[in-house]
């Protein structure tokens, strides 16, 4: 069997670790459970991958973002690494796949969203994997004490049910004394050892300030930057206006926020990966996950909501060890609204049973109901409807979310479906009743079997490609034929969605843990 450093330098290149990755690595081969507390740029994610290609068996990692485990994977991948991940806005039919792949297939590394995790199709199969060590990433999400709580991580601990002699490896960038024993709580952890690394990162220089003019001193420190580049903004308006007056300005810039395309969100992320682009404007939605080690400076456009967010994005600058910069600049407006923040992140008991009932009416919910899927869900949108504030909305919708009413993902891309309603005898008759619809549902049938069992996703292009009409025409006799009830037609969505995971009731009948 290979070493630990043999597979560091065969599947990442590099020669040596660094700072407690060999003892990390070590405590978990030796089947103990690990909590590694590393800076931004440490290389937590090597803790326990490189376990996983020296164990026997599957790793199954839990992470927090769509982004973070789909790029982790990708980069296994491209090294000849067994990798495969399942989150949110997948499939059944995709998920249903990559798990019977898990199951029969050579897999080191298996990421899993943790609302994924109690689904009944992964619990099917979970007993049936050869488990050999759970990794749980971001394991501050586990926290109400910390900055980006989740309360689908409170469920982890019953994977370890499942299998109880199975070590865990906890890893974060942050966590205070109170997180880390709340994660040792949570996860069940068994007399853990806790590495901590050191989180001051020596070779960044750390600037905050003052600015009345916050555009112009934007463009003076850039012109006079070398590298990549990102700056972080508040607002997604922001960040278009600030990239369209740096790209005016001679700066090769563009700009990222979840509110984008996902095209368009890639095509972004993708040029300035590949420094076509030098400078990123982006919101915080942009970050995590993006593993660019080049980064000389991070500048905050805007004051950040709290120290753990101005550690975790300042500290994405020189994670290749070499000097970098990071600037906050802020005016008295800043301070205000980090003022009011507090307010607003803490809204009165009677705005959070509005905020309730209002997604309930919006997903047109009734009482009584349990739905446990997916809706689109446009922040936009849903404010204007019910004429709310999307600056008090949004803290609301998060703080009911805490209380695992639902969860909120940002992003998601989830491909149209169709399931066929009507029988063969219905189908036959439209033939002669209406021509254009029949060959539409002949052509469906024909490209996607199991369309009668279950919703299939399909690719409305190819639909009119085989059709040979444009796509927009499909997607009206879609809609046609499923408002006859023939089919059940769902339409791809590109963007936030909403898990809605309980029975609904009355928003005065809701119980709610004001402390």
């Amino acid at each position: 069997m290979p070493s630990t450093e043999n597979i560091l330098k065969q599947y990442w290149g590099f020669t040596s670790f660094k700072p407690l990755q060999k003892d990390i690595i070590g405590n978990v081969l030796q089947g103990k459970d690990t909590i590694a507390l590393l800076p931004t740029g440490g290389g937590k994610s090597l803790c326990y991958q490189v376990p996983a290609l020296q164990n026997e068996g599957l790793c199954l990692v839990i992470s927090p973002l769509i982004a973070l485990m789909q790029d982790q994977v990708a980069r296994l991948q491209s090294v000849d690494v067994q990798a495969a991940c399942i989150h949110a806005g997948m499939h059944y039919n995709d998920v249903k796949r990559t798990l019977e792949n898990i199951l029969h297939g050579p897999y080191k590394l298996l990421y899993v969203s943790p609302e994924r995790l109690q689904t009944d199709l992964f619990r099917d199969y979970l007993p049936d994997f050869n488990i050999t060590l759970i990794a749980v990433d971001e394991a501050h999400c586990i926290s109400q004490w910390g900055h980006d709580f989740r309360p689908d991580y409170l469920k982890i601990h019953s994977v370890r049910e499942v299998f109880p002699h199975v070590p865990v490896i906890a890893v974060t960038a942050t966590a205070t004394q109170q997180v880390q024993e709340d994660i040792v709580a949570q996860l069940q952890l068994k007399q853990p050892n806790i590495y901590k690394s050191s989180f001051e990162r020596s070779n960044i220089l750390y600037e905050v300030k003052y600015s009345e003019n916050k555009t112009g001193d934007t463009l003076a420190y850039l012109k006079t930057q070398q590298g990549c580049i990102i700056v972080y903004c508040r607002s997604r308006k922001q960040t278009e206006l600030l990239a369209k007056h740096l790209s005016q300005s001679g700066i090769s810039a563009t700009c990222y926020h979840a509110g984008m395309a996902k095209d368009k969100r890639e095509e972004a992320r993708q040029a300035w990966m590949d420094n076509e682009k030098q400078v990123m404007v982006a919101t915080t939605a942009f970050g995590m996950g993006i593993d660019k080690a080049d980064v000389r400076l991070v500048l905050h456009y805007d004051a950040p909501e709290h120290l753990e967010a101005y550690y975790q994005e300042s500290g994405r600058a020189g994670r290749d060890g070499k000097p970098a910069h990071s600037i906050t600049l802020y005016h008295s407006g800043d301070i205000t609204r980090l003022y009011d923040n507090i307010a607003l992140h803490y809204p009165s008991e009677a705005y959070l049973r509005q905020i309730y009932q209002a997604v309930a009416e919006y997903l047109q919910i009734p009482i009584g109901v349990e739905p446990d899927k997916y809706y689109p869900f446009d922040l936009k949108d849903f404010c204007t409807k019910f004429k709310l504030e999307q600056r008090a909305a949004a803290p609301a919708l998060r703080l009911l979310e805490r209380e695992g009413l639902w969860t909120l993902s940002e992003a998601v891309f989830a491909p149209a479906t169709v399931q066929f309603l009507a029988d063969r005898h219905v189908l036959d008759n439209l033939a002669h009743t209406y021509p254009d619809l029949s060959m539409i549902t002949i052509t469906l049938l024909r490209l996607y079997s199991g369309i009668y069992h279950y919703p299939a996703p399909i690719r409305v292009n190819v639909l009119a490609k085989h059709l040979k009409t444009k796509q927009d025409i499909i997607e009206i006799l879609l809609q046609k034929l499923h408002d006859m009830e023939i089919i059940s037609y769902t339409k791809p969505t590109d963007g936030s969605q909403l898990f809605f995971h309980h029975y609904r009731v009355d928003s005065r009948h809701l119980n709610l843990d004001l402390q």
